[in-house]
C-alpha cells in the first residue's frame, strides 16, 4: 500500500488540530509546525472541511479546528475525506471485482487487503496519535518480528 504524501499531511495537520484543542489554528501555524507546504494544505483543509472533519473560524482570532472530538475521528476518515476509499482495483471497489478461470481468488486477496488495512485505520483514532497513545493492537503490529523490515525497493 501506498500511502501519498496528501494523506500524511492530512492526517498530520489533523493530529496538530487535536493537539491544539479547541483553539483555533491559523493554516500558517499548522503548515511550520508539521513542515507542510502551505499552498498544499490549503487544499487539504478544504476537502477536511467539506468531510466534516475541520471546521474553521473567521476573523482575527480565526482558524481551523477539528468539527468534532478528536477521539470521534479515525485515520481512515481523514484518508476518504483527501483520497477516497481506502483499497479500490482500478477504481473499482474490491467486492465489485470480478475475474476469470484461474485469477478468480485474486478478488479475495483484494477484499482481505481492504480488510487488512481496515484494521488499522478505523481503529486508531486523531486522540490516539497526539497523545501517543495508540491503542495495544497497533503497537502488537509493530512489535512483529518483520514488521520494521522493508522488502523490495
Amino acid at each position: 500500500m501506498r500511502t501519498t504524501a496528501k494523506v500524511d499531511y492530512a492526517v498530520r495537520a489533523a493530529v496538530e488540530l487535536a493537539a491544539h484543542g479547541e483553539a483555533p489554528v491559523s493554516a500558517e501555524r499548522i503548515a511550520d509546525a508539521q513542515q507542510i507546504p502551505a499552498n498544499f494544505l490549503e487544499n487539504i483543509l478544504l476537502d477536511l472541511r467539506r468531510a466534516g472533519i475541520v471546521a474553521s473560524k473567521r476573523g482575527a482570532a480565526g482558524g481551523y479546528l477539528l468539527a468534532k472530538p478528536a477521539r470521534e475521528i479515525v485515520v481512515a476518515d481523514v484518508v476518504r475525506a483527501v483520497e477516497g476509499p481506502l483499497a479500490s482495483v482500478r477504481g473499482l471497489s474490491p467486492d465489485e471485482l470480478d475475474y476469470a478461470g484461474n485469477a478468480e481468488p485474486l478478488r479475495e486477496v483484494w477484499v482481505a487487503l481492504r480488510s487488512a488495512v481496515r484494521s488499522v485505520l478505523e481503529h486508531v483514532t486523531i486522540a490516539d496519535i497526539a497523545s501517543g497513545k495508540l491503542p495495544a493492537q497497533i503497537t502488537k503490529l509493530t512489535r512483529e518480528p518483520d514488521a520494521w523490515v522493508r522488502r523490495g525497493r
